[in-house]
Protein backbone atom coordinates (compact mmCIF):
# COMPACT_ATOMS: atom_id res chain seq x y z
CA UNK A 1 0.00 0.00 0.00
CA UNK A 2 1.17 3.31 -1.09
CA UNK A 3 1.81 6.42 1.80
CA UNK A 4 -1.19 8.30 0.01
CA UNK A 5 -3.45 5.33 0.29
CA UNK A 6 -2.45 5.03 3.71
CA UNK A 7 -3.09 8.39 4.35
CA UNK A 8 -6.44 8.38 2.88
CA UNK A 9 -6.92 5.94 5.67
CA UNK A 10 -7.98 7.38 9.15
CA UNK A 11 -7.68 6.09 12.44
CA UNK A 12 -9.71 7.43 14.91
CA UNK A 13 -8.96 7.06 18.42
CA UNK A 14 -10.98 6.81 21.48
CA UNK A 15 -9.30 6.69 25.14
CA UNK A 16 -11.04 4.91 28.37
CA UNK A 17 -13.00 6.32 30.91
CA UNK A 18 -11.13 8.72 33.33
CA UNK A 19 -8.44 9.11 30.89
CA UNK A 20 -7.63 11.91 28.15
CA UNK A 21 -6.16 11.49 24.52
CA UNK A 22 -2.41 11.92 26.08
CA UNK A 23 -2.96 8.28 27.38
CA UNK A 24 -3.50 7.43 23.31
CA UNK A 25 -0.39 9.32 22.25
CA UNK A 26 1.93 6.72 21.76
CA UNK A 27 -0.30 4.94 19.91
CA UNK A 28 -0.63 8.38 17.49
CA UNK A 29 2.69 8.42 16.68
CA UNK A 30 3.25 4.92 16.09
CA UNK A 31 0.03 5.07 13.61
CA UNK A 32 1.04 8.30 12.02
CA UNK A 33 4.34 6.71 11.16
CA UNK A 34 2.83 3.93 9.33
CA UNK A 35 1.25 7.01 7.14
CA UNK A 36 -2.20 7.05 8.27
CA UNK A 37 -4.13 9.99 9.19
CA UNK A 38 -4.44 9.49 12.83
CA UNK A 39 -7.56 11.75 14.89
CA UNK A 40 -6.88 11.50 18.57
CA UNK A 41 -10.42 12.11 20.52
CA UNK A 42 -10.30 14.21 23.31
CA UNK A 43 -13.96 13.50 25.08
CA UNK A 44 -15.11 14.26 28.85
CA UNK A 45 -15.56 10.82 29.65
CA UNK A 46 -16.47 11.27 33.30
CA UNK A 47 -19.58 14.04 32.21
CA UNK A 48 -21.79 12.26 30.57
CA UNK A 49 -23.63 8.78 30.37
CA UNK A 50 -22.59 6.83 27.60
CA UNK A 51 -25.30 7.32 24.94
CA UNK A 52 -24.18 11.25 24.96
CA UNK A 53 -20.52 10.32 25.09
CA UNK A 54 -20.87 8.31 21.93
CA UNK A 55 -22.48 10.63 19.78
CA UNK A 56 -20.32 13.53 21.07
CA UNK A 57 -16.50 11.42 20.44
CA UNK A 58 -17.78 9.38 17.44
CA UNK A 59 -19.39 12.67 15.50
CA UNK A 60 -16.30 14.53 16.24
CA UNK A 61 -13.76 12.12 14.90
CA UNK A 62 -16.26 11.33 11.77
CA UNK A 63 -16.29 15.39 11.05
CA UNK A 64 -12.67 15.52 11.12
CA UNK A 65 -12.00 12.21 8.66
CA UNK A 66 -14.47 14.22 6.20
CA UNK A 67 -12.19 16.95 6.77
CA UNK A 68 -9.34 15.01 5.79
CA UNK A 69 -11.03 13.33 3.12
CA UNK A 70 -10.70 9.92 4.46
CA UNK A 71 -12.02 6.92 2.32
CA UNK A 72 -11.69 4.55 5.02
CA UNK A 73 -12.34 4.76 8.59
CA UNK A 74 -11.25 2.44 11.38
CA UNK A 75 -11.06 2.75 14.99
CA UNK A 76 -8.74 2.24 17.88
CA UNK A 77 -10.26 2.42 21.22
CA UNK A 78 -9.25 1.72 25.11
CA UNK A 79 -11.79 0.00 27.19
CA UNK A 80 -14.56 2.40 27.11
CA UNK A 81 -13.91 3.72 23.78
CA UNK A 82 -14.67 0.62 22.63
CA UNK A 83 -18.13 0.60 24.17
CA UNK A 84 -19.21 4.14 22.72
CA UNK A 85 -18.44 2.46 18.98
CA UNK A 86 -20.65 -0.11 19.71
CA UNK A 87 -23.29 2.00 21.73
CA UNK A 88 -22.77 4.40 18.25
CA UNK A 89 -23.11 1.42 15.69
CA UNK A 90 -26.35 0.12 16.93
CA UNK A 91 -28.35 3.27 16.32
CA UNK A 92 -26.51 4.69 13.17
CA UNK A 93 -24.04 3.83 10.81
CA UNK A 94 -20.63 5.31 10.39
CA UNK A 95 -19.93 6.46 6.99
CA UNK A 96 -16.82 4.25 5.42
CA UNK A 97 -16.38 2.28 8.60
CA UNK A 98 -13.45 -0.52 8.17
CA UNK A 99 -11.51 -2.00 10.88
CA UNK A 100 -11.93 -1.58 14.96
CA UNK A 101 -9.19 -2.78 17.12
CA UNK A 102 -10.21 -2.88 20.84
CA UNK A 103 -7.75 -2.77 23.54
CA UNK A 104 -9.42 -4.11 27.01
CA UNK A 105 -12.86 -3.54 26.25
CA UNK A 106 -15.77 -4.58 28.74
CA UNK A 107 -17.34 -6.11 26.49
CA UNK A 108 -19.80 -7.42 29.20
CA UNK A 109 -19.44 -4.98 32.10
CA UNK A 110 -16.93 -5.36 34.84
CA UNK A 111 -17.19 -6.64 38.21
CA UNK A 112 -15.50 -4.26 39.49
CA UNK A 113 -17.87 -1.92 38.91
CA UNK A 114 -20.62 -4.53 40.46
CA UNK A 115 -18.50 -3.81 43.44
CA UNK A 116 -18.15 -0.50 43.57
CA UNK A 117 -20.07 1.99 42.25
CA UNK A 118 -22.13 2.06 45.45
CA UNK A 119 -19.39 3.29 47.42
CA UNK A 120 -18.62 7.13 48.61
CA UNK A 121 -16.75 8.63 45.86
CA UNK A 122 -16.98 6.51 43.35
CA UNK A 123 -19.26 8.56 41.13
CA UNK A 124 -17.03 11.30 41.92
CA UNK A 125 -14.19 9.72 40.63
CA UNK A 126 -15.94 8.02 37.35
CA UNK A 127 -18.94 9.96 36.37
CA UNK A 128 -22.36 8.33 35.06
CA UNK A 129 -20.60 6.52 32.59
CA UNK A 130 -18.76 4.96 34.79
CA UNK A 131 -21.98 3.82 36.74
CA UNK A 132 -23.18 2.11 33.61
CA UNK A 133 -20.19 -0.81 33.22
CA UNK A 134 -21.70 -2.63 35.59
CA UNK A 135 -22.36 -6.70 34.83
CA UNK A 136 -26.17 -6.75 35.54
CA UNK A 137 -28.47 -7.04 32.60
CA UNK A 138 -29.83 -3.23 32.66
CA UNK A 139 -26.52 -2.27 32.59
CA UNK A 140 -24.85 -0.81 29.12
CA UNK A 141 -22.99 -3.64 27.83
CA UNK A 142 -25.55 -5.93 27.99
CA UNK A 143 -27.93 -4.02 26.68
CA UNK A 144 -25.53 -3.74 23.13
CA UNK A 145 -26.15 -6.65 20.38
CA UNK A 146 -23.34 -8.13 18.01
CA UNK A 147 -21.03 -6.00 16.22
CA UNK A 148 -21.61 -5.36 13.02
CA UNK A 149 -18.20 -4.36 11.59
CA UNK A 150 -14.82 -5.72 11.48
CA UNK A 151 -13.63 -6.05 15.46
CA UNK A 152 -10.19 -7.48 16.78
CA UNK A 153 -10.05 -7.52 20.25
CA UNK A 154 -6.65 -7.24 22.55
CA UNK A 155 -7.22 -9.06 26.22
CA UNK A 156 -4.41 -8.38 28.61
CA UNK A 157 -3.96 -10.98 31.28
CA UNK A 158 -1.57 -9.16 34.13
CA UNK A 159 -2.50 -7.23 36.47
CA UNK A 160 -0.96 -4.61 38.88
CA UNK A 161 -3.77 -3.88 41.10
CA UNK A 162 -4.43 -7.20 43.23
CA UNK A 163 -6.83 -5.72 45.27
CA UNK A 164 -9.16 -5.26 42.26
CA UNK A 165 -8.11 -8.59 40.52
CA UNK A 166 -9.44 -10.48 43.58
CA UNK A 167 -13.09 -8.65 42.15
CA UNK A 168 -12.62 -10.61 38.74
CA UNK A 169 -13.22 -14.13 38.00
CA UNK A 170 -10.76 -16.07 35.89
CA UNK A 171 -7.50 -13.82 33.74
CA UNK A 172 -7.63 -9.97 34.01
CA UNK A 173 -5.86 -6.81 33.32
CA UNK A 174 -6.50 -5.72 36.65
CA UNK A 175 -9.82 -4.16 35.70
CA UNK A 176 -11.80 -6.23 33.29
CA UNK A 177 -11.55 -10.33 32.83
CA UNK A 178 -10.75 -11.80 29.43
CA UNK A 179 -13.42 -13.44 29.30
CA UNK A 180 -15.93 -9.93 29.85
CA UNK A 181 -13.74 -8.38 26.84
CA UNK A 182 -15.32 -10.79 24.36
CA UNK A 183 -18.68 -10.48 22.00
CA UNK A 184 -20.35 -11.38 19.34
CA UNK A 185 -19.42 -10.81 16.17
CA UNK A 186 -15.54 -10.06 16.72
CA UNK A 187 -13.64 -11.67 13.49
CA UNK A 188 -10.47 -11.96 15.85
CA UNK A 189 -8.98 -12.37 19.49
CA UNK A 190 -5.85 -12.05 20.92
CA UNK A 191 -4.49 -12.57 24.28
CA UNK A 192 -1.09 -11.06 25.75
CA UNK A 193 1.02 -10.25 28.81
CA UNK A 194 -0.17 -6.71 29.55
CA UNK A 195 -2.38 -4.45 32.05
CA UNK A 196 -5.61 -2.70 31.25
CA UNK A 197 -3.92 0.74 32.52
CA UNK A 198 -1.08 0.64 30.37
CA UNK A 199 -1.36 -1.88 27.38
CA UNK A 200 -2.08 1.17 24.90
CA UNK A 201 1.86 1.93 25.86
CA UNK A 202 2.72 -1.67 25.00
CA UNK A 203 5.09 -2.66 22.42
CA UNK A 204 3.66 -6.24 21.54
CA UNK A 205 -0.04 -4.55 21.54
CA UNK A 206 0.87 -1.71 19.41
CA UNK A 207 1.83 -4.33 16.87
CA UNK A 208 -0.71 -6.66 17.11
CA UNK A 209 -2.89 -3.38 16.68
CA UNK A 210 -1.01 -1.84 13.23
CA UNK A 211 -1.58 -5.55 12.04
CA UNK A 212 -5.07 -6.04 12.54
CA UNK A 213 -5.45 -2.87 10.78
CA UNK A 214 -3.18 -3.95 8.02
CA UNK A 215 -4.82 -7.57 7.42
CA UNK A 216 -7.99 -7.82 9.06
CA UNK A 217 -6.68 -10.60 11.62
CA UNK A 218 -4.06 -10.51 14.46
CA UNK A 219 -0.25 -12.13 14.10
CA UNK A 220 -0.58 -14.81 15.64
CA UNK A 221 2.57 -15.96 15.42
CA UNK A 222 3.89 -13.58 17.55
CA UNK A 223 1.63 -14.25 19.99
CA UNK A 224 2.96 -15.03 23.30
CA UNK A 225 2.79 -18.52 24.46
CA UNK A 226 -0.45 -18.19 27.36
CA UNK A 227 0.70 -20.06 30.60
Amino acid sequence: MTEAELASECVILLHGLARTSSSMHILQKSLSKKGYSVINIDYPSRQLPISELANVAIEEGILKSQQLQCKKIHFVTHSLGGILVRQYTQKKPIPDLHRVVMLGPPNNGSEVVDRLKNLPGYYQLNGPAGLELGTAEEDIPKQLGPVNFELGIIAGKLSINPFLSSMIPGQDDGKVSVESTKTQGMKDFIILPTTHTFMMWNSESIHQTMYFLKHGLFDHKSEPENE
